[in-house]
C-alpha cells in the first residue's frame, strides 16, 4: 500500500525525468534545426542518434507515467484516466514519426558528405523537402504534447489531487503554449518563441508541488 502523498512524489520525480528527457534532445538537435542540416548532420551523427534514443525513451516514460497513475485517476474519473492513457500513446506514436524524419535527415546528410557535395542542387532540393516534411511532423507532435499536458492538468483539476489554482495555472500555460508555438504554424503564421516557456514553467511548478507535498492524501491507495 502506498499513500497518495507517496505516489504523488514518485509522479513528480517521473515528470522531472520526463522534462529533462524532452529538453536535452532538443538541445542536441539544435545544429540541424536550420537549413544547413545537410552540411552539419553527418558530422554529429552520434549526437543525433543519441537524441533520437532519448526521445524514444521519453515517449516510453510518458506511457509509463500514464499507466502508473491510471488506477489512481480512475477512482476519480475513468474517462479522464483513459483519455490520459490514450494521449500518452499518441505522444509516443507522433514522436516515433518525428524520429524517422530526423534519422532520414541524417542519412541524407551522410550521402551528401560521401558524394563530395556533388549535385548540390539535387541534394538541397531533397533536403528542403525533407526538412519541410519533418517540420509538420514536429509541430504535430508538439500539439499532441500540449494535449497530454492539458489532459494531465485537467485530471488533476477534476480530482483536486493538487491545489486547483495550480492545476488551473497549468491549463492556462498549456493554452498559451499551444497558441504561441504549434497552432500558428498550422494557420500559416510564425511561432512566438517566448510563449514556449509557458509549458516548462507550469511543469516545473507542478513538479515542485508534487515532490514537496505529493498528492492530497485521501487515505491509502493500492500500489500501482
Amino acid at each position: 500500500m502506498r499513500s497518495a502523498k507517496s505516489i504523488g512524489r514518485i509522479v513528480g520525480i517521473l515528470l522531472f525525468v520526463q522534462l529533462v528527457g524532452l529538453t536535452l534532445p532538443f538541445v542536441l538537435l539544435m545544429p540541424i534545426v536550420g537549413a544547413g542540416f545537410l552540411e552539419n548532420a553527418a558530422g554529429i551523427a552520434f549526437q543525433i542518434r543519441l537524441a533520437v534514443l532519448l526521445f524514444f525513451a521519453n515517449g516510453a516514460l510518458t506511457i509509463g507515467i500514464a499507466i502508473y497513475v491510471f488506477p489512481f485517476l480512475r477512482e476519480y474519473s475513468a474517462r479522464f484516466a483513459l483519455s490520459f492513457l490514450a494521449v500518452s500513446v499518441s505522444w509516443f506514436v507522433t514522436q516515433s514519426v518525428d524520429n524517422v524524419y530526423i534519422l532520414s535527415m541524417l542519412s541524407l546528410s551522410q550521402q551528401y558528405a560521401e558524394s563530395g557535395a556533388a549535385n548540390p542542387d539535387l541534394f538541397h532540393a531533397l533536403g528542403a523537402a525533407l526538412r519541410s516534411t519533418r517540420k509538420w511532423a514536429h509541430y504535430t507532435e508538439l500539439l499532441v504534447i500540449d494535449a497530454w499536458m492539458f489532459a494531465l492538468f485537467a485530471s488533476l483539476y477534476r480530482s483536486t489531487l493538487v491545489p486547483r489554482a495550480l492545476a488551473a495555472f497549468g491549463l492556462l500555460m498549456v493554452v498559451i503554449h499551444a497558441a504561441g508555438i504549434p497552432l500558428p504554424v498550422f494557420f500559416g503564421y510564425s511561432s512566438v518563441p517566448p510563449m514556449g516557456f509557458s509549458l516548462a514553467l507550469s511543469q516545473i511548478a507542478l513538479i515542485l508541488c508534487l515532490v514537496v507535498k505529493g498528492f492530497k492524501d485521501r487515505g491509502e491507495v493500492s500500489e500501482v
